[in-house]
């Protein structure tokens, strides 16, 4: 049986801790796209741990991890978070690389990096991971496979094709050293070795653990408003975070594909440059994001402060539509409980002055405002609370507005960041 979990709104929903619940039932977790520009939080018996390209299977010993082909491989990161894990006593767990994943180049950071600073205030909000830049060389078929790493004349060749036009723009858009393959090439070679007893075909290891019955669990990076298709384009991410994607980018059937868990948070948040309706500033801004899950709310990789809103049903039901969800997981809902009152945008007042409650695309949104309609808030700290059923009666009314709101089952509340703080509804 193959599940995926991706995110409903701009990413930082609370994934990384959903993740590691079902992960704890699985017995294949992969990561199908992105990089290490975007992070999945986990507070477990080990510690808390922010992870950037490591599947959330980790922590579980039993679990077998893969790195898919659609994941921007930067395998210095990769080998630096095993590292990490290892040294605070997390058991070595078991890790496979498709020979058919793509590997992130430094230059790769350096074009992301050098552009973002040409375009100033234009700027797309990057995390100068190198994300957009390597997606670009793989779609414009100068990449380098894992597979060709172990080839050292054919990675010649690759780096020879791929350095014409990078030497051209570092020399003279940027006005920077320009790269040498030899260079590269001694780089690449101790890194090779080092993930060499990882790599193998892992879509042959994923059709054969779904034929054997095995639960194989997809783990999204980002959410929908970050796809580059059908999200607040062009400040998106460069690869899908779509569920649908998900098989392509794991490499198993799309018919296998049964379940969809998409995650929410009660209340809105995105790191990142782009148009966010419900944005809030000010006090009320900082004490939403102050409270905001264990730590507040900050990217699980950048630090940088998320932008913090009140509940958006009009992205959330596109995002939640748009992933295919069978299921929503709503987190962090122990969060609102300082509230009298508690907003939701049930629609958008356009710049023309028409309401919508469709997710327009980008130019229409740019001038949208949020319409809210006030719910009872519960005044009460709910963390530690281990039956729905006993969760204050406001706080179940809000869950069953949002739910009426997005029109897909909330199957699974947080009420705090731990493992165990999830509620069966």
């Amino acid at each position: 049986m193959v599940q995926a979990i991706v995110g409903a709104n701009w990413g930082d929903e609370g994934k990384g801790k959903v993740t590691d619940v079902l992960a704890a039932r699985s017995d294949v977790v992969v990561r199908f796209q992105g990089g290490a520009n975007a992070g999945h939080t986990i507070i477990n018996d080990y510690g808390k741990f922010a992870l950037h390209l490591l599947p959330s299977g980790v922590f579980h010993p039993d679990v077998i991890n893969v790195i898919g082909p659609g994941v921007a491989l930067n395998i210095e990161a990769l080998l630096r978070e095993l590292d990490g894990l290892t040294e605070r006593g997390v058991p070595a767990p078991q890790i496979r690389i498709s020979d058919r994943c793509q590997v992130l180049m430094p230059y790769h950071v350096d074009f992301d990096r050098f552009e973002e600073e040409r375009l100033g205030k234009q700027s797309f909000g990057s995390t100068k991971s190198g994300i957009a830049p390597f997606y670009s060389d793989k779609f414009a078929k100068t990449g380098i496979q894992v597979c060709q790493l172990y080839d050292e004349p054919l990675l010649r060749e690759r780096l020879e094709i791929a350095l014409v036009k990078k030497n051209c723009l570092l020399e003279h858009l940027y006005h920077k050293p320009t790269l040498k393959v030899d260079d590269l090439v001694a780089w690449l070679r101790p890194l090779a070795e080092k993930i060499r007893p990882m790599v193998c075909d892992t879509s042959r290891l994923l059709m054969d653990a779904d034929a054997a019955g095995k639960t194989i669990l997809l783990e999204g990076q980002l959410g929908t408003l970050r796809d580059p298709d059908h999200g607040i384009y062009p400040y998106t991410t460069s690869s899908s975070p779509l569920a649908g994607y998900g098989c392509i980018g794991a490499g198993i059937a799309p018919t296998s594909l049964k379940d969809i868990y998409c995650v929410t948070k009660a209340y809105s948040s995105a790191v990142g440059a782009g148009p966010f309706v419900c944005r809030l500033s000010g006090d009320t801004a900082d004490e939403l994001r102050r409270r905001g899950g264990d730590a507040g709310e900050f990217g699980a990789t950048t630090g940088r402060p998320r932008d913090v809103g009140w509940f958006d049903a009009v992205a959330t039901r596109y995002g939640v539509r748009m992933q295919g969800a069978t299921e929503v997981v709503l987190t962090n809902l122990d969060v609102l409980g300082y509230l009298d009152e508690i907003p939701v945008c049930v629609a958008y007042e356009t710049a023309d002055g028409e309401r919508i409650t469709d997710f327009p695309a980008t130019p229409v949104l740019m001038g949208c405002k949020p319409v809210y309609e006030m719910l009872p808030g519960w005044k009460c700290d709910i963390r530690g609370i281990r039956d729905y059923a006993q969760l204050p009666e406001n706080c179940r009314r809000y869950v069953d507005f949002i739910e009426k709101q997005i029109g897909a089952p909330i199957r699974m509340v947080s009420n705090g960041p731990k493992r165990e703080e999830i509620l069966n509804r």
